[in-house]
């Protein structure tokens, strides 16, 4: 074999190992838009999962008294699947229903008491877990009391939230004391939908999140963009799962919302600029036809892995990207590039 067919083979194998999500991306080529490099050592995992769920013995026992059934989930099991899916951190936090039920007392127990099991998981390993920090968001008071201990004393990376509490959603202005201080750190919020108030029975054949789930990820977005919490709110950094539910299907019924009935005040420059400011992971939305309609409104610079787990296995995540035609340099962005920018953090 000649020096240069050499050459070439070597590369297609990169080429390969990227989109197979098995290793690096070539000889460590710049990730659009972080200023940083891939890690070169085939194998190494890499990417960073924003959609991590963890279930500590806290949050089991808080379900257990609601006769609420918790997920089986393990650190270990964790930890396998960051190895076997190519995934270097997972950005971890609670699945459903996350601190929305029980009186405000057990909230507030329940948030710190889900903090600070997440904390201790980060502190054990600070390279595989980094924690986004959940809030009683039910209430102000304890919220922003919660928002203090996160960030300051136990150095959380952001705020998981879900989609609705107590029937509001998370741009009911009755929220917006808890967005201004948020605004004000300049957080990065992500956001999980759970069983909304109205609905929760309409179909009980199905699992509730094979419908309600995404359609309240776009519900709280809704509330966002049309009550102007997203305007009033724009040093956010919002995250919404599921590749923004079903948002972008219903773009037009939006523009047309917004023009007909004058959403000027909350909507100062438009709802595409919302939306294109907003970012989106691909946990359960990363077939070819979710990926498409995000991908013809949102940029490749907001979209960011997700896989769900333990509800689903990111190698399928993966090669769904790979199926739906993202380029190599996109898909680099979206595994690790995008996250690098809203968590500077992980560069260390």
């Amino acid at each position: 074999m000649n020096i240069q067919t050499e050459s070439t083979l070597h590369n297609t194998l990169q080429r390969r190992r990227v989109l197979a999500g098995l290793g690096a991306l070539g000889a460590g080529a710049l990730l659009p838009g972080c200023g940083t490099t891939a890690p070169t050592t085939p194998g190494q995992p890499f990417r960073i999962d924003v959609h991590h769920h963890f279930v500590p013995e806290a949050y089991v026992a808080a379900l257990k008294v609601h006769k609420i059934r918790p997920v089986q989930w393990s650190v270990q099991g964790s930890i396998e699947e960051l190895d076997k899916s190519g995934i270097a951190t997972g950005m971890i936090s609670p699945p459903p229903p996350g601190v929305t039920f029980g009186d405000p007392a057990f909230r507030r127990k329940l948030a710190r008491d889900i903090n600070e099991a997440g904390a201790k998981m980060v502190s054990d390993r600070p390279t595989r877990f980094r924690l986004l920090a959940t809030l009683p968001f039910a209430s102000v008071e304890d919220s922003l009391a919660e928002i203090a201990y996160a960030f300051d004393t136990l150095k959380a990376d952001g705020i998981s939230l879900m989609t609705s509490y107590n029937g509001k959603y998370l741009g009911d202005p009755t929220h917006w004391p808890i967005l201004e201080e948020l605004n004000r750190r300049k957080a990065v919020i992500y956001t999980h939908p759970t069983t909304p108030a109205c609905c929760g029975g309409l179909q009980p054949f199905v699992s509730i999140n094979a419908i309600e789930g995404p359609v309240d990820t776009t519900r709280t977005m809704v509330s966002l963009m049309f009550q102007g919490g997203a305007a009033k709110f724009p040093d956010i950094q919002w995250i919404f799962s599921h590749s923004g539910g079903v948002t972008p299907f219903l773009l037009s019924r939006y523009q047309r919302e917004e023009v007909e009935k004058d959403f000027k005040t909350a909507l100062p420059r438009g709802v595409l600029h919302e939306l294109r400011k907003f970012h989106y992971d691909t946990a359960q939305g990363h077939h070819e036809g979710a990926l498409k309609a995000l991908l013809a409104i949102i940029p490749p610079s907001q979209v960011l892995f997700g896989t769900d787990y333990p509800f689903w296995d990111g190698r399928k995540v993966t090669a769904d990207l790979v199926k739906g035609g993202v380029s190599a340099a996109d898909l680099m962005a979206i595994d690790r590039g995008n996250a690098l920018r809203l968590f500077p953090r992980l560069k260390a």
